[in-house]
């Protein structure tokens, strides 16, 4: 990509949109930087961007460019149908997201992964991996550091492994990475989509620009990925080229098996999590013997079935992160114990009843928390025992008299947090806390 003497708008002040004006300042454009928000709210990254010799324009100014651009760059969090967006299509030779910016301008063989969970915790894996092997790899994209902070950084690696989001696919035009992962679908961001359908498709563009040699990793109940060579997973059904029992991973392909009963990993959704990290291992050649160490050694991203301690035999996991039903149904059914579950937090129109056959199979009793507090205990009160607790700190107290030795107390809200804390982050901390605070009783 040719950006020597072009106009580039850069829509959107976060992390992303510094990453991609920077990127595109070092390879000889103009760049100029728009974010609607109000430039009160603004003003530190006024300050930041000018540090680059960037304007940026805030507020309502921001919605109306009043020149042509060659390519405008729309950050992930910013809708497409936005009237900022709309605004600068109007106005540009072409529109394009972060993702496919940094792509245009990178060589070094990319690996992405995406699905409704799991995407944090494999791109890790992946990446530990890869660097346990011998190889030198990057995380980036929607974990963390965008996509186009590692290629401005023009740092030698031999994989960068990218989590992409849907909203950072919507965008993509060319981008094609040598290895795509496909961990699950399920019904989320309906606040983004106009349905179901809308958001499955926005995914399924990772397989939009397939190219000879290149990878479809994919859940095998999905379907997904048909135009690309394929290898499947799945824990929960057999057929796939890796499929889990007993507590050990199988390629029948090879005959080998990973150990999984071995890690600090917790639950056959993670099983499925180390099933795709050695789908990516085996493809780009990396040994059993290195990848086993990088698994073993492996520890959770924090708030995802998170080990937070043990006490007197009952162990607690904070799964925080679990902001959908799906998160919440993958958590219950990757473990055998019996499970005392705290769940519960914003209403946000979800439908917790479909969960009541796999609560009545699982778990002992339910502490309730939240706005959706009292629908939970409607729904499953008839198969299992609810209560109802004020705060996090009632919740644990509640759980831990509930359990017994060789029960898992587990944190696993099905929604967002926005109703009690800031995020899910800050929902986890408190849940960590609220069990810290047990070891004196």
């Amino acid at each position: 990509m040719e950006l020597t003497g072009k106009k580039v708008a850069v829509l959107g002040a976060g992390g992303s949109g510094f990453a991609a004006a920077a990127l595109a300042i070092s390879h000889g454009a103009t760049v100029a930087v728009y974010d609607s928000g109000d430039e009160s709210r603004l003003a530190s990254a006024v300050d930041r961007f000018a540090g680059i010799g960037v304007v940026l324009t805030c507020g309502e100014e921001a919605l109306s460019p009043g020149r042509k651009f060659d390519v405008t760059v729309i950050s992930p969090g910013i809708d497409e149908r936005w009237p900022i967006a709309q605004a600068f299509i109007e106005v540009s030779d072409e529109f394009i997201g972060e993702i496919e910016l940094a792509d245009r301008l990178n060589d070094i063989p990319v690996i992405a992964v995406t699905g409704t969970n799991g995407k944090t915790t494999t791109t890790s894996l992946i990446t530990d991996m890869i660097n346990g092997g011998g190889k030198h790899a990057v995380a980036a994209g929607n974990i963390g550091r965008p996509y186009s902070d590692v290629v401005l950084s023009g740092q030698s690696f031999d994989w960068i492994v990218l989590e992409v989001s849907s909203f950072q696919l919507e965008t993509i035009r060319s981008f094609s990475p040598e290895v795509a992962v496909w961990m699950n679908f399920a019904p989320d961001h309906l606040d983004r989509y106009e349905s179901l359908e809308d958001y499955r498709q926005a995914k399924l563009r990772i397989f939009k620009n397939a190219g000879e040699g290149k990878l479809a990793v994919c859940k095998l109940e999905d379907n997904v990925g048909g135009a690309w060579e394929r290898k499947t997973f799945s824990a929960f059904a057999e057929g796939g080229d890796f499929r889990y029992k007993g507590g050990l991973i199988h390629h029948d392909a090879t005959s080998r098996s990973f150990d999984f009963s071995k890690a600090d990993l917790q639950g056959k959704h993670n099983a499925e999590n180390v099933m795709a990290a050695l789908a990516v291992a085996d493809r780009i050649g990396l040994e059993w013997g290195a990848v086993a160490k990088a698994v073993l050694s492996f520890e959770a991203p924090a708030h995802r079935c998170e080990k937070v301690g043990e006490i007197d035999g009952v162990l607690f996991l904070n799964d925080s992160k679990s902001t959908n039903l799906h998160s919440l149904e993958s958590a219950l059914a990757g473990h055998e114990n019996p499970i005392v579950l705290i769940a519960g937090g914003k209403q946000k129109g979800l439908n917790f009843d479909q969960l009541t056959e796999l609560i009545r199979e699982k778990v002992k009793s339910v502490i309730c928390i939240g706005e959706i507090a009292d629908d939970i205990s409607k729904f499953w009160s008839p198969v299992v025992q609810c209560q109802v607790a004020s705060n996090l700190n009632e919740a644990a107290r509640l759980a831990v008299g509930e359990a017994e030795r060789g029960d898992i107390v587990l944190f696993s809200p099905g929604t967002s947090s926005y109703d009690m804390f800031s995020g899910y982050e800050a929902r986890g901390e408190a849940f960590k806390s609220a069990v810290n605070n047990l070891h004196g009783l």
